[in-house]
């Protein structure tokens, strides 16, 4: 069962084979400066309305995402990736609310692929998804229960919004979430802050550091311990 313990807390760590990263839409769509979610903005309305965000994303997110993505390899945390993309060219399949919304990333994409400074490796999994929740849009918690994913971290943009969907619907199933706050983005400051104020009922919250840390014990405890030779 996911999230089973025998201590009923959420302050659990990531168990290697037991735990999954997941990274929600950290795409070319909406976290690099040409994507098409700004098409059409000039360089003034584009600072006004999205200089924060960019801001954080370069300056605290992504480095950390970096790290992050790097320390849950080396433990032997499973990393799986998130993007908005649609199945078909014209979206057709989308839901109502990305329709109404405007959202389209067509299949086969730019704007529908993972940026270049997280790309995942050539096994990790990425699923496409044209819902804010991806526990609504995709079949991960198939995919988790197959793996033997009871722990998850999540991270990514926009905080509040379906890293949030994606926070609250884990923990319904059953899941141990881990936010990684430092490793979020949204528009604003106040945005997530309320986010975050809004979301610690339903997970841990944790920064990069702290998470990165408890994977390296993680791997040490896993690792045996040398013994002395004789003459030493």
């Amino acid at each position: 069962m996911p999230g089973e313990t025998s201590q009923l807390s959420r302050e659990q760590p990531l168990v290697p084979g037991r735990s999954a990263l997941l990274v929600v839409d950290v795409q070319n769509y909406c976290a690099e400066r040409d994507g098409g979610a700004f098409a059409g903005l000039d360089e003034a309305a584009f600072e006004a309305a999205w200089g924060y965000y960019f801001a954080r994303l370069e300056g605290a997110t992504i480095p950390n995402l970096r790290r992050l993505i790097g320390a849950c390899r080396e433990a032997g945390v499973e990393v799986i990736y998130t993007v908005i993309r649609a199945l078909t060219r014209d979206g057709r399949e989308r839901s109502l609310d990305y329709k109404i919304t405007g959202f389209l990333v067509p299949k086969e994409s730019w704007d529908g692929e993972v940026i270049a400074a997280i790309a995942p490796g050539d096994d990790e999994i990425v699923l496409a998804k044209s819902a804010s929740s991806v526990f609504n849009a995709t079949n991960i918690d198939y995919l988790l229960r197959n793996l033997g994913v009871e722990r998850l971290a999540i991270a990514g943009v926009f905080t509040e919004q379906c890293v949030e969907s994606a926070v609250r619907d884990a923990c319904d199933l059953g899941y141990l979430v881990s936010l990684v706050a430092d490793a979020c983005a949204t528009k604003s400051e106040a945005l997530q802050v309320n986010s975050l104020q809004a979301i610690k009922g339903y997970c841990r919250i944790v920064d990069t550091a702290d998470l990165v840390a408890e994977l390296g014990a993680e791997l040490g405890r896993a690792t045996p311990p040398q013994i002395a030779q004789s003459g030493d």
